[in-house]
């Protein structure tokens, strides 16, 4: 069950990082949105200061400023899912139009435009968002020229504003694009992790299978047949049929101990993985990690117990801790294999050990070691697991019944 955990924190903490990238996005346009509203809004009250408008004139601006952002956000939100709301950029382009016609003697206004043609692009990909800043401009030009200019208009105001606002409009727009294509790559990162997990999992599935296979085909084949040479030669030479079932029951022994050698080894852990594994796990964390190189001829079950230690003091270390170091050591005393884990970041002792460590002492108990948890002064901490290695040649060969 840790193991499951960890491996659902690791799960649980790329979600959550990869939903911050979300807010982040959207709160980067909300802040935009929230900037003109802010500069319109106070245009708003030095347009109402020195009368250029009226009170109704000025609350109608104000509903509409605030629909135009409403409307702007949904967009935005839109265009992040891959959508694109048509009578929400058929209804922001038209407030924003209608309030540029109706103060059109403040350039500011004209923002709008640049801002909705800003949510266009990103809605409309392609040879439509090309369409939309272009219309966009136009729209923006042709109110300016018919209510801001008048009959002051000079031959050069038509070329020079039209430069000026394209050019706008393609920076607001460049900035969203860009922003919006740096939010489709996270997005393409996080499925092909997701993909490439259930791909790891669909590839261990079949491995095992093909090594069941493998194991049991010779073995079980085997036992056929000579199971049935040895019904044939029951009566007739009692003494070979009696040699052949015993081929059978090593037949079955043969089977059983290489099946569960392989079922061993499917739920064993690799220590040296699971080393590079909370290695790499710490330092994103930002608690730098010292693992050593296990021996190579480091027994697997012993490797097996220890990945189990290090998993849970991982887990330690990132729930309990407040470490900026951690140090895992591998040495052999004696007729043991030892493991200790040190961090420099103790929280004070808040009580008896929790289920985790009790888990990993039954856990390495049944393999006759022992562990040990201690505070060891200035704020360090010691995970300590000792595991007796097995002995050369102590196999003991287990009866076939044991297989209920």
């Amino acid at each position: 069950m840790i193991g499951t955990g960890t491996s659902a924190e690791v799960a649980e903490r790329a979600a959550r990082r990869f939903e911050m990238a979300r807010r982040l996005t959207e709160s980067t346009f909300l802040m935009a949105s929230v900037g003109i509203t802010i500069g319109l809004g106070l245009s708003l009250v030095d347009l109402y200061a020195e009368d250029d408008v009226g009170p109704p004139l000025v609350a109608l601006l104000a509903v509409g400023l605030v629909a135009f952002s409403v409307l702007y956000q949904r967009l935005i939100r839109a265009a992040m899912r891959g959508r694109a709301p048509a009578g929400d950029l058929v209804l922001s382009a038209l407030l924003a139009a209608a309030m540029g016609l109706m103060v059109g003697k403040n350039p500011l206004w004209i923002m709008l435009g640049p801002f909705w043609v800003s949510a266009a692009t990103l809605c409309l990909p392609g040879l439509r968002s090309f369409v939309a800043i272009c219309g966009g401009t136009g729209a923006i030009l042709a109110t300016y020229m018919v209510v801001a200019a008048g009959d002051d208009a000079h031959w050069y105001m038509w070329p020079a504003m039209f430069a000026l606002l394209t050019t706008i409009c393609a920076l607001v727009a460049a900035l969203n694009m860009a922003q919006k294509w740096l939010w489709d790559l996270l997005q393409e990162a996080h499925a092909a992790r997701e993909a490439q997990s259930r791909l790891a999992v669909t590839e261990e599935r079949l491995r095992f299978a093909r090594d069941l296979h493998d194991l049991l085909g010779h073995n079980l084949s085997l036992i056929a047949v000579k199971s049935e040479l040895a019904i044939r030669m029951t009566e007739a030479d009692p003494a070979r049929a009696r040699a052949e079932m015993a081929d059978v029951r090593q037949a079955a022994r043969d089977a059983l101990r290489e099946v569960r050698a392989a079922v061993r080894g499917y739920r064993v852990v690799e220590l040296d993985a699971e080393l590079a594994s909370v290695r790499a796990v710490l330092e994103a964390a930002g608690v730098r990690c010292t693992v050593p190189e296990p021996p190579a001829d480091l027994p697997p079950e012993v490797g097996g117990v220890f990945a189990w230690v290090v998993r849970e003091g991982t887990t330690n270390v990132l729930k309990h801790s407040d470490a900026r170091r951690c140090e895992i050591t591998l040495a052999r005393y004696g007729d043991s294999m030892v493991l200790e884990m040190t961090n420099d970041g103790a929280r004070p002792a808040t009580g008896a050990p929790g289920t985790g460590l009790t888990g990993l002492s039954e856990r390495l108990a049944l393999h006759g070691g022992g562990l040990t948890a201690e505070h060891t002064g200035q704020g360090r901490f010691l995970l300590r697991a000792s595991v007796p290695l097995p002995a050369p040649g102590s196999a003991v060969e287990e009866p076939l019944r044991s297989v209920a």
